[in-house]
């Protein structure tokens, strides 16, 4: 591991941030997109914080298309994020920056150099024509970054993603329950079919899947509640790029008012200047 890592205080918050996905209750893990949302996300008192690769790419200025931010610039994103608070962080790594098991073993290697605890892989292939990886390709790559993972000597927590749901496959239920069964098998801890937002659905999906499952809230449609999605069984509830997407909708409307009312209305929900600097010293 990186020297320049504090290996103590990394061990910690990921043995941490692994049992917070066994306890009794539910984690509520926020999206960051960089050092700012996070300290405040993280004053608000979550317990851990993910980032968002949407929300990194939004604040670019670019599209949310795989390709468009390096893994070293959302790298170099991570370890601002991870550097600006205290608790836990889990990257998301989008397809894992390359498609063989030997380029997402390096991209796991740089995200816990950059201090995240945790981190997300994607089975979802938009470089092939076919829109998800083959399941014994996508095995390999969980067994790339587990083993990736295990040899920097933290407990990082790998949560793996089947992209059933979001990229149209006949039978989204199904070939969820089974991949995330095998990604389970080949060393996720964590696992993830987003875009299921059934009530029944995802109640059946936590029976069948052997592990921990985390949805995601703020898609369109289906806004459970955080206790709602307790009583279903769900151990981690995440919300992707809907926070910086709501941030830019903020920055449209006030931009609407000046340019068409010549108002500033916007300003009166703002954070004083004195607050943030407070907070952010």
């Amino acid at each position: 591991m990186n020297s320049s890592i504090d290996t103590k205080a990394m061990k910690t918050k990921a043995r941490r941030f692994r049992d917070l996905h066994h306890g009794a209750g539910i984690l509520v893990m926020p999206n960051a997109w960089n050092a700012g949302s996070a300290r405040l996300l993280a004053e608000a008192g979550f317990a851990a914080i993910g980032t968002t690769s949407a929300g990194v790419a939004f604040s670019f200025g670019r599209p949310d298309y795989k390709g468009r931010v390096s893994r070293e610039e959302m790298v170099a994103e991570i370890r601002r994020i991870a550097a600006a608070v205290q608790i836990p962080v889990s990257a998301d790594t989008e397809t894992g920056y390359g498609n063989s098991p030997e380029e997402i073993a390096r991209t796991f290697r740089q995200v816990i150099e950059a201090g995240a605890v945790g981190g997300s892989l994607e089975d979802h292939d938009e470089g092939s024509g076919t829109p998800l990886l083959d399941p014994s390709l996508a095995v390999e790559r969980i067994q790339a970054a587990r083993q990736a993972a295990d040899a920097s000597g933290i407990a990082f927590t790998l949560t793996a993603r089947a992209e059933c749901y979001l990229a149209g496959h006949e039978n989204p239920f199904a070939e969820s329950v089974r991949r995330l069964n095998l990604y389970r098998q080949a060393g996720a801890d964590c696992l993830y079919a987003p875009g299921v937002t059934d009530p029944k659905e995802i109640a059946a999906l936590v029976r069948e899947v052997d592990g921990p499952v985390n949805v995601v809230m703020g898609l369109a449609g289906g806004l459970l509640t955080v206790g709602e999605l307790q009583e279903l069984g769900v151990k981690r509830v995440s919300i992707g790029g809907s926070l910086a997407r709501a941030t830019f909708g903020l920055i449209r409307r006030a931009a609407e008012e000046l340019s068409r009312r010549g108002t500033f209305g916007y300003a009166e929900d703002a954070i004083p200047d004195r607050e943030l600097s407070a907070l952010f010293d």
